[in-house]
This record gives C-alpha cells, sequence and structure tokens, in this order.
C-alpha cells in the first residue's frame, strides 16, 4: 500500500465480465422447473446485481415467498450445470486487465461488490486468472443485497480504508445507489445491462464508455491524473 492507496470497487455482472446469456438462460430454466412462463430476458438484465430471492421477487410479484425460494434454488442449480459445460463462456469485457492493472501499479486497492454467490465468484476469479487480485470479495451470501450499502460498508472495514477515498464501479442503478447510500464516489460504465441515462439519474459521478478511460476518470474524482494507461 502506497500513501496514495485508494479503494477501487467494481461490480462483476454487466461491469467486469459479460454474463447476461447465462444469466438469462438460467432463469428461463429455472421458471420451466416450476411451470412457470419464464420472464422477458429484458426484464432478467434488469434485475442483475440484485440479490437473487430479491430478483425473483421483482420479476414475479405475484408469487409468494415460498415460490420465490424455489425458483431462486432451481437458478442456482441451473446455473451451476451451465458452468459445468464445456463450451460455458463469460467473456470479461475489453480492456479490464489492463485498467485493474493501470489502477493497482498507481497504488490502488481492488474489491469486489457483487449480487453472486460466493461460489460463483470463485468460479469467475478462477476462471479468468484473478485468484488474489481482490483483496475484499464481498458478495450476496454474507451481506444484505444491492441496493443496501452493507457491501461498501464492510468492504471498507476489512481495507481500512474511509468512504471518501473509495469508489464504485458498475453497470446498473443498484451499484450506483448502493455507492451514494455509503459515501462513496461512484462510476457508471456504460456497456453494461442499464441504460446511462438511469445511472446518472440514480447518482453516478461520471460515466465510461470503454476502460481505457477509467483509470483516468476515477482519479480525476480525487484531483490526479497518475493513473493513465501507460503511466507508471
Amino acid at each position: 500500500m502506497t500513501a496514495f492507496a485508494r479503494l477501487a470497487v467494481f461490480d462483476v455482472d454487466g461491469t467486469l465480465i459479460d454474463s447476461q446469456h447465462n444469466i438469462v438462460a438460467a432463469m428461463a430454466a429455472a421458471y420451466a422447473a416450476h411451470g412457470v412462463a419464464a420472464p422477458h430476458p429484458d426484464a432478467v438484465r434488469r434485475i442483475i446485481g440484485l440479490s437473487l430471492v430479491e430478483a425473483v421477487a421483482r420479476l414475479s410479484p405475484e408469487e409468494d415467498d415460498s415460490r420465490h425460494l424455489a425458483i431462486a434454488h432451481s437458478y442456482k442449480e441451473a446455473f451451476s450445470t451451465l458452468r459445468q459445460r464445456a463450451d460455458h463462456f463469460e467473456p470479461l469485457y475489453p480492456g479490464a486487465v489492463e485498467a485493474l492493472a493501470a489502477l493497482e501499479e498507481a497504488g490502488w486497492l481492488l474489491g469486489i461488490a457483487t449480487g453472486k454467490t460466493r461460489r460463483g465468484l470463485d468460479s469467475m476469479l478462477e476462471r479468468h486468472g484473478f485468484n488474489g487480485r481482490f483483496v475484499t470479495l464481498q458478495t450476496a451470501d454474507g451481506n444484505p443485497g444491492k441496493p443496501h450499502p452493507g457491501m461498501l460498508l464492510r468492504a471498507l472495514a476489512e481495507t481500512g480504508m474511509a468512504a471518501i477515498d473509495s469508489v464504485m464501479i458498475g453497470d446498473t442503478i443498484f451499484d450506483m445507489i448502493m455507492g451514494k447510500s455509503a459515501g462513496v464516489h461512484t462510476v457508471g460504465v456504460t456497456w453494461g445491462y442499464h441504460p446511462p441515462a438511469d445511472l446518472v439519474e440514480a447518482g453516478a459521478e461520471a460515466m465510461v464508455d470503454e476502460y481505457s478511460s477509467l483509470p483516468p476518470v476515477v482519479a480525476g474524482l480525487f484531483g490526479r491524473t497518475e493513473c493513465a494507461l501507460g503511466q507508471s
């Protein structure tokens, strides 16, 4: 940790990796398992980032709590099955690795706050060679789901960072609301699952259209520019 260390916390689905096709497929399989018509893919993309039971509850408010839990359980089983397939593919967005490296070189600590389960997150980290890269890993397993600020508050506690020295980076309004509620800076990405205008309305302080723009943008929130890609 350098004298300039700050904390950058990333969402996963729609921010680091493009997982929408697997999420939509697993949700369709979960609903089919209970003989219920699957929600439209656009509706599913809108709830990506929420904890699983909350997501199902928003998709099917007419169902009771027991059905929400049952569908959520079936989703976990369906996604686990998809994850074991040889053609399972959740690519990183272009430039993600380089942006993470630029932030690290500038003294930033990296963290994750995701609606994924810890098992799902561990699988993603292993698949992309990210084990040990993030100093704090917050999932929906041990925290209130987004947009509750609990994940970020725990990340701050684990790293000893102040909210004013931290930033949340995500693609949904849930990420922006969570960040503002926790008192951290917020940056939205335009390549994810919620419209950019919605992120701005939800409190994004800045928006980026590609990963190469992220390091200088987050540095600019703190009045510094040493995070530009290609600079050390």
